[in-house]
């Protein structure tokens, strides 16, 4: 599974970073967690608001901090 946080850097981007690295390891499932700062990559995503996940290439968070047991559904 990859997982991708979009965002520069902001606050909410690093909080978004963590939920997500906290609810892979409470679920115990192996992913490949990659954040991802560069402004013309995140748009390469078709995202223009962060933070952002992507989760094996679908978007599923934009412009918000999920909640761990949103960011389990989507991984389970």
């Amino acid at each position: 599974m990859e997982i991708k946080v979009l965002g520069p850097g902001c606050p909410k981007c690093q909080q978004t970073e963590k939920v997500v690295k906290e609810a892979v390891s409470e679920a115990g499932i192996q992913a490949n967690i990659e954040k991802i700062t560069n402004i013309l990559d995140i748009g390469s995503y078709g995202v223009f608001g962060t933070p952002a996940v992507v989760i094996d290439g679908i978007v599923k968070s934009v412009g918000k901090v999920p909640t761990k047991d949103e960011v389990k559904g989507w991984i389970s």
